[in-house]
């Protein structure tokens, strides 16, 4: 009975300990979620200006219809996909959802690795892929908690090059989309050509007012690049804020099951060491008894 007592307060300390880290990494995670969720919230101050812009300058190619390559649809031949996971485990669903996802699609929209390529974003998704033997074309690792443009600048300008270069024919981006911090979506999005310019939301017809320097093809040649960019780097910070936010859910919940498990183990060592003083106090009786 002793052994036993031993065995369940070493079970209790233990959990408690793991109880104790958990909580440290759900506090971490909750940190890290405020500051991506604020750098989301200023991002979309840029995107919605870069936006205006793009959509002032096509006005007319929006209602008339555009030459330009970085809009116009082209047959699809082979599909690019930019696929975000994350670089670590211990956050709940948040990967499995994603790559799940892909898996379906890629396996129900093409025959043949030839009519795809796979441009990874952390390193979950780049073993998940390259152990099913599929088309990595390129793959990024160790992307930081609070990722800069500079630090996925090189691989975003590398997915949208390569449709430039048709190498692919389309592109989208795969993510998990934050809702809240206990809620994502699954989202795909495509990304080039850009088909998500509204011409209602234009107001070009100011710009002919007005001289533009160099000549509105030129800027246009350099902005719808750099406008596609920044679409997937705002979908990069926003499934980086989803990560936050499924750790975060992820190690309150292992924290809340430690927590259920000391109180079984609680009981369990109150239980045994009372039948243990029962059982002491049955042989003293039963010792005294005798002597009598």
């Amino acid at each position: 009975m002793a052994g036993s007592l031993r065995e369940i307060q070493a079970k209790i300390a233990s959990t408690k300990k793991t109880s104790q880290i958990t909580g440290a990494m759900q506090m971490v995670s909750a940190s890290k979620l405020t500051r991506s969720e604020q750098a989301a919230k200023d991002f979309q101050i840029y995107a919605s200006k870069i936006r205006q812009i793009t959509t002032d300058l096509l006005h007319s190619e929006l209602i008339n219809g555009s030459s330009n390559p970085m809009l116009d649809a082209r047959p699809v031949r082979k599909t690019g996909y930019i696929v975000i996971t994350s670089d670590k485990g211990l956050v709940g669903g948040y990967n499995s959802t994603i790559l799940k996802a892909v898996l379906d699609m890629i396996k129900r929209d093409h025959d043949s690795e030839d009519e795809y390529a796979i441009i990874s974003i952390g390193g979950t998704g780049s073993d998940f892929f390259k152990a099913r033997n599929m088309n990595v074309a390129f793959e990024l690792r160790g992307l930081e908690d609070q990722p800069s443009f500079d630090q996925v600048g090189k691989i975003i300008s590398k997915a949208v090059g390569m449709y430039q270069n048709e190498l692919f024919d389309e592109l989208y981006v795969c993510y998990n989309h934050h809702v809240n911090s206990l809620t994502s979506e699954v989202r795909v999005e495509q990304m080039l050509p850009i088909a998500d310019l509204d011409p209602n939301e234009s107001e070009g017809h100011v710009l002919t007012k007005f001289e533009l320097e160099p000549d509105r093809d030129t800027i246009l040649d350099q902005l719808l690049p750099q406008y596609a960019e920044s679409l997937i780097y705002g979908a990069i910070v926003d499934a980086k804020t989803a990560e936050h936010a499924a750790g975060m859910t992820a190690m309150q919940t292992a924290t809340d099951n430690a927590k259920n498990v000391i109180n079984d183990l609680t009981i369990q060592y109150n239980r045994a060491r009372q039948a243990a003083i029962t059982q002491e106090i049955t042989e003293i009786v039963g010792g005294a008894s005798a002597l009598e």
